[in-house]
């Protein structure tokens, strides 16, 4: 039996390149006269995708039309498709089209194609799918579509990126990847067979030299890097050709090391691929082409946006997609609350095959119900757009055993504070339909208040209630990245760090950072009745290291910054005593909880992108009276913090813990 053929000219396409494509079709059985055939480009109307033609043929560039092989025209008529953002394009045939002979499909432009056609999309796919229905009976009744495919590869080479660890060992080797990209990140091997690529990095001898050719593949692991000294360093690749110098994000090298620093995203998702029903290309992309360490899926929980089909594919592709050492994958879902008191939250579970919880069902209906059906290991709850007004979270019934993380920032703002209070991203819209900030949401308001939580960061979400921002008035930003500290690559020691709050958020960039105080990491609680010497001095000690020049790093105190450091580099080391007297700094906590002072950091580039570290608190507690005193009179009960004053004097520096091994590692 003869079948249909369906071929493309040119028969590859590359990313974003602009041409006149043709789709010829050969029927294996005659069409009568009257046939209508429908061609649909499978595109979603969005700046990455197919350029959408123009069906009128008046016109000189971009547009669509169908060629018979005695040359005549037939005209596209645009057809709008439900469920779909972009028209098909239908036509007629006016006459009979025999079996063998050939129906053209030319998009693009009859003229200097290279100039006037129409533009590919801006991704490298196999097999990229075009569908064409034929309706013999002329009725509009289509059936299983014919089927074009094309190859869209990588373009010109634009950009080499390397891939390395962030938290490195002296002396132990590591490997890292070489990307070579188009301008749209895509992997490309599009670039003149002489290109030779130099590599090098910080206190490499000269007699060392790497040398890298354009792979056909776009892409090379080089195995067994070390650095010998402990410093901040940036992997140097020069295209001999350009003379163009690409650089890598900072790796952080110390003379000994149980810690790595991991990037991923909990919440978000690709402007490129749907994280639903694509669920599979979601996860290859954010690992394979993102290089992220870890990712969480994030549908919303109504049954119109994730069907329990939808969430079975979800939570089949997240328990197969995890890989210790490699890529850890966690599965979640979006849901949103009352206004004010719930507001919206990311769920996410630290196990495989669980059930969506829908806020249907009445035993999901509320986050108090909500809770009660998890332990606190088993779900984190995450605040998310807290300050988006209509959708806020005032913190007024924070649960500090399932909100151990809060998302500072994503895609359509940061929560941090308002706008009037220095917040350089906040929430906002460019016209009267987009959503504006409110102050109840403010995550400095909600830490003023005793809430202790870590700061990660989301993405880009255009699901659910942030549907209408991508095109309409909302101001959007640059996806954010969370960076997460843990001893091992794994879903268990990477919820266990979320927990503790060893975690940090940026804008985007893989900024590192580091704070501590009196040897406490990020996330720590201390109190003065183990360090008294707390109460005199809290030494605050840290790094930073950016992927561009440092425009100023902050260190706040209980919502106002006390100390700003600035530096013409790209990284530095600080110290910074606070010798204020902890009585007169210390906010009420109003909770019969002890006052208390928190401290965090935030590091601002030059090109404007921003990381902030988890907080870490410091606790006023009345210090327990020491066993001599207690032989010289029996202690008494205290209503108010009082501080013992011993016959001893304090040693300030016995108290404090020694601090982190950075210090031993970087020496200016």
């Amino acid at each position: 039996m003869r079948r249909s053929i369906c071929y493309c000219e040119p028969n590859v396409a590359y990313a974003g390149e602009i041409n006149t494509w043709k789709f010829v079709y050969t029927p294996s059985v005659d069409l009568p006269k009257g046939t209508k055939l429908k061609f649909d480009l499978q595109s979603k109307g969005r700046d990455i995708d197919w350029q959408m033609p123009s069906s009128n043929i008046k016109k000189t560039s971009n547009i669509i039309f169908a060629k018979l092989e005695d040359g005549k025209v037939i005209q596209a008529k645009e057809i709008e498709t439900p469920d779909s953002y972009t028209p098909s394009y239908e036509f007629v045939l006016l006459n009979k089209l025999e079996a063998g002979e050939t129906f053209t499909i030319v998009m693009g432009a009859s003229k200097t194609p290279h100039q006037n056609g129409t533009k590919a999309q801006t991704n490298a796919q196999r097999r990229r799918v075009f569908n064409l229905y034929v309706d013999p009976k002329g009725k509009g009744n289509y059936t299983e579509p014919e089927v074009f495919t094309l190859d869209i590869r990588g373009n010109v080479l634009a950009a080499i990126r390397v891939l390395a660890p962030s938290f490195v060992t002296r002396n132990k080797r590591f490997d890292v990847i070489v990307r070579f990209e188009d301008e749209y990140g895509n992997l490309t091997n599009t670039a003149p067979a002489d290109t030779l690529v130099e590599l090098s990095h910080e206190h490499l001898r000269e007699n060392l030299t790497w040398k890298l050719f354009v792979p056909e593949t776009g892409f090379i692991a080089l195995p067994n890097l070390y650095f010998n000294e402990p410093g901040v360093y940036t992997i140097q690749l020069l295209n001999t050709k350009t003379k163009e110098i690409f650089r890598s994000a900072p790796v952080m090298c110390f003379a000994e090391n149980a810690r790595h620093l991991f990037w991923g995203q909990l919440h978000g998702e690709s402007e490129r691929i749907d994280s639903t029903e694509n669920i599979e290309s979601c996860l290859r992309h954010f690992r394979d082409d993102k290089a992220a360490n870890f990712y969480g899926t994030s549908p919303f929980e109504s049954q119109e946006e994730t069907s329990n089909e939808i969430w079975k594919l979800i939570t089949q592709n997240v328990m197969e997609f995890d890989e210790a050492d490699r890529f850890t994958t966690f599965l979640g879902t979006q849901w949103v609350g009352n206004k004010g008191e719930e507001g919206i939250r990311h769920l996410v579970y630290t196990k495989d095959n669980k059930q969506i919880i829908r806020k249907k069902d009445p035993k999901f209906a509320s986050l108090k119900k909500i809770y009660k059906n998890f332990s606190p290991k088993e779900l984190i709850s995450i605040p998310c757009f807290t300050m988006g007004k209509g959708f806020e979270f005032d913190f007024a019934e924070f649960d500090p055993e399932y909100e151990r993380v809060v998302e500072i920032y994503n895609s359509w703002g940061s929560s941090e504070c308002s706008k009037k209070e220095g917040n350089q991203l906040p929430i906002a819209a460019n016209g009267k339909s987009g959503i504006t900030e409110t102050v109840d949401g403010s995550i400095q308001k909600a830490l003023q208040h005793n809430c202790r939580f870590g700061f990660v960061a989301g993405g880009l979400d255009d699901r659910g209630i942030y549907a209408d921002f991508y095109d309409g008035d909302q101001i959007q930003y640059n996806p954010g990245l969370t960076a997460i500290i843990c001893n091992e690559h794994s879903r268990t020691a990477l919820s266990e760090a979320l927990y503790n709050r060893s975690c940090y958020a940026t804008t985007g960039e893989r900024i590192i950072l580091g704070l501590f105080l009196a040897g406490s990491p990020m996330g720590s609680e201390v109190s003065t009745a183990t360090k008294p010497g707390l109460r005199i001095n809290r030494h605050l000690s840290g790094y930073v290291a950016c992927t561009s020049t440092i425009a100023k790093v902050e260190i706040i105190r209980n919502g106002k910054v006390i100390h700003t450091l600035e530096s013409d580099n790209y990284w530095l080391n600080f110290t910074f005593d606070d010798m204020t007297p902890l009585e007169k700094i210390v906010i009420d906590a109003k909770d019969k909880k002890p006052p208390f002072v928190y401290y965090y950091l935030r590091v601002t580039q030059e090109d404007g992108h921003i990381a902030w570290s988890s907080p870490i608190w410091v606790d006023l507690v009345a210090a327990a009276p020491s066993v001599k005193g207690a032989r010289r009179q029996p202690a008494k009960p205290v209503k108010k913090p009082v501080f013992i004053d011993d016959d001893e004097d304090i040693d300030e520096d016995e108290d404090e813990e020694d601090e982190d091994d950075f210090d031993d590692d970087f020496e200016e």
